[in-house]
């Protein structure tokens, strides 16, 4: 928990935060005397398709609040890890302190997922179906890039360059907006966004992002490893690259959201549906700061136990090894359990979220000074056998069949041939789709260094 005052009592919050998803009460969070507290509603447990608001979050049978490290841990998992930016938040948006309760008292009407945190009393008041968002063109998008960027200042902002009040976690500079029939509007307060806007700074996982001769190669990293993951027929966050003046940023469409069918009947006033989801660490009730499996947190084995308790779990444990074959060719070393997340389904189902902030570090990998070598570099998650395996240059065909096992799956012999078999016209596909503007020292650094650890799907040794 981030605060700027002493360790001791802790901040001292007197209302609660009361917890909806869509129109209906869930419970409230409060922190009394430092310890932070779930009373889930009534109303909502007997509900036929009622779910916790978590896997680590279940209620009790008679009622019980919830009490201390889970809640606290959950909550904290909405924001980011980087406590710089949440300061630079606090600044902005006037809190006491920086820590979960006091930054979701500001920002919390729009969360992740469905969830929205409002004070005792009130309502969600903001429309779903866009009907009080504010029209933005090019230059209004410009102007509340540039307020994600300004200077922290303390006070509020207004309708058009101020960046909307929306909790996102995740280590990069953002903000969201709604988008409808190919224009951007500005969500009312607390009313749902569709599409995550992503500015070129900040840190790609353990590898500094000061390594990359171009910070807007950040931007085109993401974007080409969605294309690579997508040729692969995997499920990824649809994002593209766009200039709004001044800023090239990566545009992601939300997949916690369900936006109206442009152009569709009745479209335009038809409300957007928040859809509940966690991340693994949420789900494992792991400290963010605890997310590489490194630092004590969730591996392998973890979450494909999550997954195995859910609703399509023969199917997404398959999806999910495929996913950290394909992290391993990428060079996707910030895997990390923050960075994959499940949807939660009524009635108390889960399922696997697709994949998001994939980056690869192909581009940062070399031999010159402060670079790290491909032996150096390292999965988050580590495949294991009598111990965990993480480095690129490691991993051979028998890590990933012992990975598939543990999924239940026999060995991976079928997958990594389709893989292998699959990989170069997959390529071939992103390569003939590359806009001119694609930096084209990033697109051979990530494309080649898949190509050169490609062998090693049937390696032995």
């Amino acid at each position: 928990m981030v605060t700027n005052r002493k360790r001791g009592r802790g901040p001292r919050h007197p209302a609660p935060l009361v917890a909806w998803l869509g129109d209906r009460v869930v419970g409230e969070w409060s922190v009394r005397e430092g310890e932070h507290r779930f009373q889930y509603a009534e109303s909502w447990t007997a509900a036929p398709d009622a779910h916790g608001l978590s896997l680590s979050l279940p209620w009790t049978p008679d009622g019980t609040p919830l009490r201390g490290e889970p809640v606290r841990i959950w909550f904290d998992n909405l924001l980011p890890d980087d406590i710089a930016l949440r300061r630079r938040w606090q600044e902005r948006l006037g809190p006491a302190d920086a820590d979960a309760f006091d930054l979701l008292s500001a920002l919390g009407g729009d969360c992740i997922g469905a969830l929205r945190l409002l004070p005792p009393g009130a309502t969600p008041a903001a429309s779903d179906d866009g009907a009080d968002a504010t029209p933005l063109d090019e230059a209004d998008v410009e102007r509340v890039l540039d307020a994600v960027l300004a200077p922290a200042r303390r006070g509020g902002a207004n309708a058009v360059d101020g960046a909307p009040r929306v909790a996102l976690p995740g280590a990069q500079e953002k903000t969201a907006l709604l988008r409808r029939d190919g224009r951007w509007f500005r969500p009312g307060d607390g009313a749902p966004s569709t599409h995550i806007l992503k500015l070129p700074l900040g840190r790609i996982g353990r590898l500094q992002a000061e390594l990359q001769a171009d910070p807007r190669d950040a931007v085109w990293n993401e974007w080409l490893c969605a294309r690579v993951l997508a040729g692969f027929g995997l499920p990824v966050a649809a994002c593209e690259v766009a200039r709004f003046g001044r800023h090239e940023v990566l545009v992601v469409e939300r997949f916690d959201r369900v936006a109206p069918v442009a152009n569709g009947a009745g479209a335009d006033d038809a409300a957007i549906v928040r859809l509940p989801q966690e991340d693994l660490c949420q789900a494992l009730g792991v400290p963010g700061e605890r997310r590489y499996e490194a630092d004590g947190g969730p591996g392998l084995r973890d979450v494909l136990r999550v997954l195995e308790g859910g609703s399509r779990a023969d199917a997404d444990r398959t999806s999910f090894v495929r996913t950290q074959m394909i992290f391993w060719l990428l060079a996707a070393t910030d895997g990390h359990a923050r960075n994959h997340s499940i949807f939660l389904e009524a009635g108390g189902g889960h399922r696997l979220a697709p994949c998001y902030d994939v980056h690869s570090s192909w581009p940062l990998i070399g031999t010159g000074a402060g670079r790290p070598t491909a032996a150096q570099a390292r999965l988050a998650l580590a495949p294991r056998s009598k111990s965990a395996h993480r480095g690129l240059a490691d991993l051979r065909a028998a890590h990933w069949d012992e990975v598939a096992r543990l999924a239940g799956m026999g060995d991976a012999g079928l997958l990594r041939d389709e893989i292998a078999e699959r990989l170069p016209q997959v390529l071939a596909r992103v390569e003939s789709g590359l806009p001119p503007e694609a930096p084209a020292p990033l697109v051979t650094a990530i494309l080649d260094g898949m190509r050169t650890l490609a062998p090693r799907l049937h390696a032995a040794d």
